[in-house]
């Protein structure tokens, strides 16, 4: 929502190009005002640094293990937000300077506006396999070494995590069966994906006790809030330079400065439009670590994972209207349908109530990256401009479609042609609808238990309650931290 009694600050860097154009009065300070899109950003950031603030005072309070590890992951996750959505604004007040100053392409060339519609990604089955070495996993020899892990996922400004696993050498695999799902990510998507790691057994201070906080007061909280993370001093650094920056944005309060488990990365690696398939799929990683950091953990060098994508185009009805069709193998016989152009089909009803009703279809004209749509010369017979849709594969059919108006064939000639735009930006996710199980819920407390392995599951039911009765599970903690977030973030949901 734009709002009208809330003063608008210019972003014009000092002494930058921009501000010359402003004292040349080529244009007004005005063409900089906050839009409306720019308003709902800053409300995320805000949003963010509330829940930020609340995990830094829960990291500074809280002296079990599992609660420290679970605040501190939402910190990590916080200020990725926090980063991604001051680059997203960045981009923004650039591209409105940029508008409003005149600029054009430099390619000398049309402007094609048309875009492609956007999808819902959504990566499920997380696996990624661990290679103990012989002494550690079959002769139980060694120390116990334990890490926390999770995964971090981002697509442009929108961010997603996983649960805790607690990880050992009793494990072979790391399981993480969350659906993640992103809702509007364009063709040229890159999904980054995250492994991050922080070992258990670090000797760091959990909090602070309640009688220190009673004697110093809030002197913690002033001491702490003059350091800045480094990755934010880099954002709003890089913020100062080019046509416009960072100062039109909401002023971010610095991050506490508290002690507790920090998480490192392990490893990353990135996805893309290729990846997508309707099947399981091993992905290459880039190690970040080496074997002597206390974080590290024998990652075999791949991820396996499930990557689909569900166009809009696929999903949604792209256009419909009455229209009369008749097919090739019958010229005399004109229907009168209620056509809906969805997915890889025209779909024709014997009237627009039983789109509702869920009655079956007239029949179906196939449309998909071999079927061809022109417009004809116009028959003096016909009424209108008629349309021409041939398939040159499967049964090789052609039918004639005519609307009641020309305006109407035009319509119907766009939708068309922005269709075949976009299933050919989306390549093979409009080959077929790909299925997205949505409906995976986080269990409450089941956050931070240990997995079972592919192993576990081969030996005997005798050795594994066993292994289990001399590894206790660890105590869930997820219900308990929503919890305590809450009452430093109400307001903010």
């Amino acid at each position: 929502m734009f709002c009208r009694n809330k003063t608008s600050r210019a972003t014009v860097a000092r002494g930058s190009a921009l501000e010359m154009e402003v004292k040349r009065g080529q244009f007004r300070l005005s063409v900089l005002d906050d839009s409306a899109q720019d308003c709902e950003v800053h409300k995320l950031i805000e949003r963010e640094v509330r829940i930020r603030d609340g995990a830094c005072k829960l990291l500074a309070a809280c002296s079990q293990r599992d609660q420290a590890l679970e605040a501190s992951k939402t910190l990590l996750t916080s200020n990725t937000r926090i980063l991604a959505l001051m680059s997203r604004l960045q981009r923004m007040k650039e591209a409105q300077a940029m508008q409003r100053a005149g600029r054009r392409s430099f390619d000398g060339g049309a402007i094609d506006d048309r875009l492609p519609c956007t999808a819902k990604v959504a990566i499920s089955d997380i696996r990624i396999p661990l290679m103990w070495k012989d002494s550690e996993y079959f002769k139980n020899k060694g120390e116990l070494h334990q890490c926390a892990m999770f995964c971090l996922l981002r697509a442009g400004t929108e961010i997603h995590n996983t649960d805790l696993v607690i990880v050992d050498r009793t494990l072979t695999d790391v399981c993480f069966d969350e659906t993640l799902i992103f809702s509007d990510v364009p063709p040229d998507f890159d999904l980054r994906v995250e492994l991050y790691s922080c070992c258990v057994e670090e000797d760091f201070s959990l909090g602070f006790s309640t009688r220190k906080l009673s004697r110093r007061g809030n002197s913690v909280t002033r001491a702490s809030s003059k350091k800045f993370m480094a990755t934010l001093e880099t954002a709003t650094s890089c913020g100062s330079h080019g046509t416009g920056s960072l100062e039109g944005s909401p002023v971010l309060p610095p991050i506490q400065s508290v002690q507790g488990p920090k998480y490192h990365l392990l490893a990353h690696t990135s996805l893309n439009l290729c990846h997508i398939q309707n099947s399981f799929r091993t992905h290459d990683l880039i190690i970040s670590c080496t074997e002597d950091t206390s974080f590290w953990l024998p990652l075999y060098g791949s991820m396996c994972c499930r990557l689909v994508a569900q166009p809009l185009c696929m999903t949604q009805d792209v256009f419909c209207g009455n229209l009369r069709v008749r097919s090739e193998a019958s010229p005399e016989e004109w229907s009168d349908v209620y056509g809906v152009l969805k997915g890889t089909e025209l779909i024709c009803y014997m009237q627009q109530s039983d789109t509702e009703s869920l009655e079956k279809p007239m029949f179906t004209i196939p449309i998909n990256k071999d079927t061809r749509v022109r417009a004809p010369e116009k028959d003096p017979s016909l009424t209108t401009q008629s349309i021409k849709i041939s398939n040159q594969s499967g049964d090789e059919s052609t039918y004639t479609i005519l609307t009641r108006v020309p305006q109407d064939t035009q319509r119907w000639m766009e939708t068309f042609w922005q269709h075949f735009y976009d299933m050919s930006e989306w390549k093979q996710c409009c080959e077929e609808l790909m299925k997205i199980d949505e409906s995976f819920q986080r269990k409450p407390g089941a956050a931070m238990l240990k997995q079972g392995s592919l192993y576990h599951e081969m030996v005997s039911p005798s050795t594994t309650q066993s292994r289990n009765h001399q590894l206790p599970l660890n105590r869930p903690v997820s219900s308990e931290i929503q919890n305590l977030l809450s009452t430093y973030f109400n307001d903010s949901y």
